[in-house]
């Protein structure tokens, strides 16, 4: 089971882009799950995303929030690769507008399968394994963030990631730059 809710991202992503709106918020949520399952190969929260006319929404929330009936909720101490996650998918789609985000959903491989699947004006769950496998494939081939093509391997990320709390409480631990780099070890 994820360690986290759609609620606890949902409140992490306000905080840190105030004003979102609702349909670009659950875009969001969206992109941090399937890159959080391409990355890690699990779940960031366990709520299902559902295909509505307007591409992916965790029903369960927006009905909640709809509707007042949403738990308040305290800041959720994330681990690195959520941290990871939701700051890299801010920084690839934030300055996106529900509108965009709308579009390029559509054009996506999980919504539209389930949309294939669903009567007009309805639902259709996206399943998570859908999600996960396009994420990871599109991770792997994706070369608008650099010039090299590589697979992720979701064991040897969540290893690099298991230690980083102890490494930031270090007081001797640095960052050099030829270890960044790979030109010396660390």
């Amino acid at each position: 089971m994820a360690p986290y809710s759609a609620q606890d991202v949902a409140a992490e992503l306000r905080r840190r882009l105030p004003g979102v709106g609702t349909k670009k918020l659950h875009k969001l949520l969206y992109y941090c799950q399937g890159h959080h399952l391409g990355a890690l190969g699990e779940p960031m929260f366990s709520e299902d995303f559902q295909a509505w006319d307007r591409g992916p929404v965790v029903a369960s929330l927006w009905r909640a929030e709809r509707y007042d009936q949403a738990e308040p909720v305290s800041a959720a101490a994330f681990d690195q690769g959520t941290l990871n996650t939701i700051g890299y998918v801010i920084s690839r789609y934030g300055a996106m507008t529900g509108a965009d985000l709308e579009a390029l959903t559509h054009n996506e491989q999980p919504w539209m399968v389930a949309d294939a699947r669903r009567r007009s004006g309805g639902s259709q769950v996206m399943a998570k394994a859908e999600i996960g496998a396009y994420f990871a494939h599109h991770q792997a081939t994706d070369e608008s963030d650099d010039d090299e093509d590589f697979a992720v391997d979701p064991a040897v990320t969540r290893a690099w990631l298991a230690g980083a709390k102890d490494r930031l409480r270090d007081p001797l631990s640095h960052d050099d730059r030829g270890a960044i780099l790979g030109l010396t070890k660390q």
